[in-house]
């Protein structure tokens, strides 16, 4: 078996290239011939990693549009020249027997509110959403590979006619890298925050729609809490500052902006939290409760899977009065009860590693090479 996974990007990090690297690496491990194709091998190399304001969009548009178009048509005479390799396609490119839905657009938009106008002032909206209509309803995949049950079916509620099959598999999370603290690590971690604070962790890079805003009002009244921000452009960051001032907690709120490795950060939470509207599979759940962090989290993505209330989280509304109440239970609880929370977190997170989501892949890929994919779930 020999494998191509296609993405404008793959490697170590967040986000749909991580996904993709971190398959990569357990696929290797189980002796399989993986190779990439990337905005390089598209020739796209060209265009600049998009950064903020509107030329950062502008790039963004032109990466997109690039690896939809001439990375779809030279990622097929790529798979066209090697027989029996699978494609996997995680973004953009219309290519390869199997594509992995790591969001869908419409959704996100329509969860957000005022989806005519989210859609309309952006060009980019607007692109992605005939792709993807052109994408499920035509032959272009063979499976298409849902994160969650939920997601597989707003995928066949949102595009009525899918044509290819579709199957769930979930993301994983590397439990050697994301693992419990030491004590010297939580020490650390926490350098600055006053004893016996509550340590709200916050992370993603869109605010509003991850449920930011909702976090920081729920706070307000809860003197003892403070909340540390992972993520955010220098724009947003400075647009946060106005607001935490605004709210009276700019006190009791730590920004650290982009970081490259959030582990510290979880190291020194007492609980993430991600009241977020949609998500289709938000790895910084897994990676929080790998970690020992319970999770307060509203019932979209992987949450419903694997955050049960009272046991290693709270699956919240959302709203502030109830991300209140799950940030409150868990910074209420006994230090007997938080460990308890910690230690059922890591178990549930051990039950996800990458190897096991690797393996259901190559499981996928086998039933394809026996043409028995068609006892794929719908």
């Amino acid at each position: 078996m020999k494998i191509l996974q296609i993405a404008p990007t793959i490697g170590p990090g967040t986000g749909v290239g991580a996904v993709a690297h971190h398959l990569e690496q357990e696929w290797r491990a189980a002796g399989v011939d993986v190779d990439r194709f990337t905005l390089d091998d598209a020739r796209g190399g060209w265009l600049p990693e998009p950064g903020p304001g509107l030329r950062g969009r502008l790039v963004l548009l032109g990466r997109v549009v690039w690896f939809s178009t001439v990375g779809s048509l030279l990622a097929r005479r790529r798979l066209a020249r090697e027989p029996g390799t699978v494609g996997v396609c995680h973004n953009d490119a219309l290519a390869g027997d199997v594509y992995v839905n790591h969001g869908i657009l419409r959704v996100a938009m329509a969860a957000r509110g005022g989806y005519a106008w989210r859609m309309l002032r952006n060009p980019l909206h607007l692109f992605t959403s005939v792709r993807d209509t052109w994408r499920y309803r035509s032959g272009t995949h063979r499976v298409v590979v849902n994160l969650t049950p939920a997601e597989r079916d707003a995928l066949v509620s949102t595009y009525s006619r899918v044509r290819a099959r579709t199957q769930v598999i979930g993301n994983g999370v590397d439990v050697e890298r994301f693992r419990p603290p030491t004590a010297a690590e939580r020490g650390r971690a926490r350098a600055g925050l006053p004893d016996g604070a509550t340590n709200v962790v916050f992370v993603g890079h869109e605010f509003a729609r991850k449920g930011l805003p909702l976090v920081l009002e729920a706070v307000v009244d809860l003197p003892g809490v403070h909340v540390t921000v992972v993520g955010g452009t220098s724009t947003m960051l400075d647009a946060l500052r106005r607001d935490v001032r605004r709210l009276g907690i700019a006190d009791r709120v730590h920004l650290a902006g982009q970081v490259v490795d959030s582990r510290p950060f979880l190291h020194g939470a007492d609980l993430l939290a991600l009241p977020s509207a949609y998500e289709a599979n938000a790895l910084v759940v897994l990676e929080a409760l790998a970690c020992g962090v319970p999770v307060v989290a509203t019932p979209v993505g992987y949450a419903p899977q694997v955050v049960r209330d009272g046991v290693d989280g709270y699956l919240v509304d959302r709203t502030v009065e109830d991300v209140r109440r799950g940030v409150a239970a868990i910074g209420g609880a006994t230090p007997g009860e938080r460990a308890a929370l910690g230690r059922a977190a890591r178990r549930e997170a051990e039950a996800h590693t990458w190897g096991r989501v690797a393996g259901q892949y190559l499981d996928l890929f086998r039933s394809l090479a026996r043409g028995t994919d068609r006892t794929a779930a719908r």
